[in-house]
């Protein structure tokens, strides 16, 4: 037992063993990492064909949305202007109702006073112009 030929054989032996074990419990592991080499590898194919049409897709939507939002503002702007001008058409015909209502008032006492003129009973002439 003290022969060290035997100690060595024995120590490549319990290595080799190791070894195979530890390869055998791997060995799933390579195939597993295999497939999800070759998973991947397809995702990054499908990446680099689908990728470039999205973001140019992407580019002209944004693009569309600023149209658009430049659209809406010049739209809202005008909207504004219209409601400003009916605003001060609003204002002015109702100031111009009020001058009608106001000369409507005066033109109807008019009447009233000339009516009231008209009808009324000639007055007695009064001693002191005699």
């Amino acid at each position: 037992m003290q022969d060290p030929l035997f100690w060595l054989l024995l120590s490549f032996l319990l290595v080799a063993l190791s070894l195979t074990a530890v390869l055998a419990a791997a060995f799933p592991a390579f195939l597993e990492l295999g497939r999800a080499a070759r998973s991947a590898e397809k995702l990054l194919d499908t990446l680099n064909r689908e990728l470039p049409r999205t973001l140019d897709a992407l580019r002209r939507t944004g693009g569309d949305i600023t149209e658009l939002t430049d659209e809406l503002e010049a739209s809202f702007k005008s909207a504004r202007g219209i409601l400003q001008q009916t605003e001060k058409g609003l204002k002015q015909t109702q100031r111009q109702i009020q001058q009608v209502q106001r000369g409507g008032r005066s033109t109807w006492t008019g009447f009233q006073t000339a009516w009231q003129t008209f009808w009324r009973s000639p007055r007695k002439k009064s001693r002191r112009r005699r």
